[in-house]
């Protein structure tokens, strides 16, 4: 650990009061997103490595149900929940109260993949070609924006709703010709399994897909009653993150005692992979910037994602995250 690392461990705990009693810590809860993996590492590292509790949480994990993580925490189900901009951005013009306070990694890491025999290197490649998906508006409009950079046709695409089948499945089984993955999960385990394909990373297409996926996100309730709670929970879930940034192994085996159903091999090679695109020190840890909520909130009213206009700045605060104390 590094010195600053473990002086913001004493912070944290001096904020919660150094708390030594299980009996005394205050009790919150954080939605996963989806079954749990290698995104949601930070949150069992800092239950199971003791950050939590220093900050005077206890914190229970809630798996993923028929309510999705956005609706539990915009009812008051749930204090926090792991999401991404995308529904949050969603959520706020239907009016639901959530509002992101960290970002998990800086930047977006999910893409395009293909299977290497269809030839698919770039965005006009997809012209003629069957897509994969679940069947959601972002991803016709997504495709719609980077095709229509390359001066392709977007109609030219036959969308097929593959639902939530894993991307090394559909490869074999044909289904389509080009899929949206997270590289961190679904390409790991298609290298892991000999599939030979290509990758274009959402970012190197459009500035406006380089958006934060996924994200923690709480209530506006949370943040005007609880906003103490808020930070705390953020502080010492930025040191389990940190924490699976430069010990990914040891973090791995964390989530493995939490989700032995997991592959293990999948579950330490998506690690490592992860522990490079994340920071590596709590400063700056969760930031989130205006232009990138304000660019995607721009492009998804404009093309239709979203019926009414928000405010960016509503939609999420670096007020907790470690770099924000004191702004």
């Amino acid at each position: 650990m590094t010195r600053r690392f473990l002086i913001y461990l004493f912070v944290i705990a001096s904020v919660s009061g150094l708390v030594a009693s299980a009996d005394d810590l205050e009790a919150v809860s954080i939605a996963l997103d989806w079954t749990p993996n290698t995104n949601h590492t930070g949150i069992f590292v800092a239950q199971d490595l003791g950050y939590f509790a220093d900050a005077g949480l206890e914190v229970a994990v809630l798996q993923p149900g028929p309510t999705g993580s956005v609706q539990l925490v915009g009812s008051g189900h749930a204090d926090f929940g792991v999401s991404m901009e995308e529904y949050v951005t969603m959520a706020r013009a239907q009016g639901i109260p959530v509002v992101s306070v960290a970002a998990v990694f800086p930047h977006n890491t999910s893409g395009f993949a293909a299977p290497a025999d269809r030839g698919i290197v770039s965005p006009a490649d997809f012209a003629g070609k069957r897509y994969g998906g679940w069947g959601s508006a972002l991803e016709e409009v997504m495709i719609e924006t980077v095709m229509g950079m390359e001066g392709a046709d977007p109609a030219s695409v036959t969308m097929v709703n593959i639902g939530t089948i894993d991307f090394v499945t559909a490869v074999r089984r044909d289904l389509a010709d080009f899929f949206w993955i997270f590289y961190g999960w679904q390409g790991i385990h298609a290298e892991i399994e000999g599939i030979e394909f290509t990758y274009i990373p959402l970012r190197e297409l459009a500035d406006v897909l380089d958006y934060y996926t996924p994200v923690i996100i709480t209530s506006e309730e949370m943040i005007a009653t609880r906003s103490e709670t808020v930070r705390r929970f953020i502080g010492a879930l930025a040191c389990g993150y940190v924490y699976a940034a430069t010990h990914p192994d040891e973090a791995a085996e964390i989530l493995l005692a939490h989700a032995p159903e997991l592959d293990r091999d999948l579950v330490i090679a998506s690690q490592r992979w992860l522990a490079d695109q994340g920071l590596k020190t709590v400063d700056g840890w969760g930031d989130q910037e205006l232009e990138v909520w304000a660019r995607f909130a721009d492009w998804a009213f404009a093309n239709g994602l979203i019926d009414r206009p928000i405010d960016p700045e509503e939609a999420f605060t670096d007020g907790f995250v470690p770099a924000g104390e004191g702004e």
